[in-house]
């Protein structure tokens, strides 16, 4: 007989496969996982990338039984998934330029709608992919566009919060502070500036799509349920799910998990989802850490530590966390306080 297993009676936050239900555990070399970004790829050791981009495939790959195509920005992942003439993945697959690659994806989903129509079918859904450097930057523009027109495509950003893959240098999604290529210790703020960036899943909330959400490596059943959920949804849905780098944050290969779980339980990273502009979830924190347990883990903050540290930083960094707290409700006794846009919006799911 099976005896249900609480968190707070293993003392951590991972419980064992032996512990769970079996219908609950999870299983790496299952015949029905359909294993989209497969082994042999050439992701850094603890590449948070890979294992989003691993389960989030996945994922859709179940919700349409298999007819999915992908279409993958210039970045980390396309990089080191399709080093030419190989290629780690078991789906159709498309590389499109780094800065158009939700523009990509809108023309690929419009054809395969009127190859379904002439067929009579249901259309092969479209995922588009891209880094922090190719959504909130590059392709910010193109990404808007989809939004606008509500394309029936779900866009997943994986945030590594900058750009990796040509050498660390910021990106719109970089935190504040932050040390990198072109954020320097230097000057009256070191690291990267403070008010700038963007925030972007408010940004595709403010665009009134069906389905917005955040999601961490950390929680992977939550990130694989965020996608299931998106995939059943038609119209236009973004999913950032948040991956730390261990190469560009200067952190411990073994820290990856880690690392996205403290940015959730810290409030640094708020876990959410939205429908239509209003958000319908958050993940509240079980046990909240201040910033300094996470940023300690990372050089690219080792300068606001030790005898030359910046306290005057490090606390307002855990004020910027602690407003998300607020903002989003994210401690149970504390309700969220976004403002939803108007209830209009929801007209928009009929367009497709």
């Amino acid at each position: 007989m099976e005896t249900p297993i609480h968190f707070y009676q293993t003392g951590t936050f991972t419980v064992g496969n032996r512990l769970l239900e079996p219908e609950a555990r999870s299983n790496q070399a299952s015949m029905e996982r359909a294993n989209s970004l497969n082994s042999g790829h050439r992701a850094c050791q603890g590449c948070g990338e890979a294992l989003g981009a691993r389960y989030a495939i996945d994922a859709a790959m179940r919700a349409v039984q298999g007819r999915l195509a992908v279409t993958n920005a210039t970045g980390c992942l396309e990089v080191f998934s399709t080093p030419y003439p190989e290629t780690s993945w078991q789906l159709p697959w498309f590389h499109s330029l780094f800065g158009n690659t939700a523009a990509v994806a809108t023309g690929m989903a419009a054809g395969f709608r009127m190859r379904a129509k002439k067929a009579g079918k249901d259309p092969v859904r479209v995922v588009a992919m891209g880094g922090d450097g190719g959504t909130t930057d590059i392709g910010f523009g193109c990404l808007s566009g989809m939004f606008e027109r509500n394309d029936d495509v779900l866009y997943i950003c994986f945030d590594n919060e900058a750009y990796m893959n040509t050498g660390v240098q910021r990106s719109s999604a970089t935190p504040p502070a932050a040390r990198t290529a072109t954020t320097q210790i230097a000057g009256d703020e070191p690291g990267n500036p403070w008010g700038q960036g963007k925030n972007v899943p408010l940004i595709a909330m403010a665009h009134g799509i069906p389905y917005v959400a955040t999601a961490t490596v950390a929680d992977l059943r939550d990130l694989e349920r965020k996608v299931e959920k998106a995939m059943s949804v038609r119209g236009a849905r973004y999913i950032h799910i948040f991956v730390p780098c261990p190469l560009g944050w200067g952190a411990a290969s073994g820290q990856t998990i880690h690392l996205a779980r403290l940015a959730a339980e810290t409030g640094i990273f708020p876990v959410f989802e939205a429908e239509f502009g209003e958000v319908t979830g958050v993940r509240h924190i079980r046990r909240k850490e201040p910033v300094e347990a996470y940023l300690k883990l990372q050089k690219r903050f080792a300068h606001l530590f030790g005898k030359r540290g910046n306290p005057e930083v490090i606390a307002r960094i855990q004020r910027m966390a602690d407003h998300n707290i607020r903002k989003f409700g994210l401690l149970a006794d504390e309700p969220e306080q976004i403002i939803p846009v108007p209830e209009q919006a929801e007209e928009r799911s009929h367009q497709i």
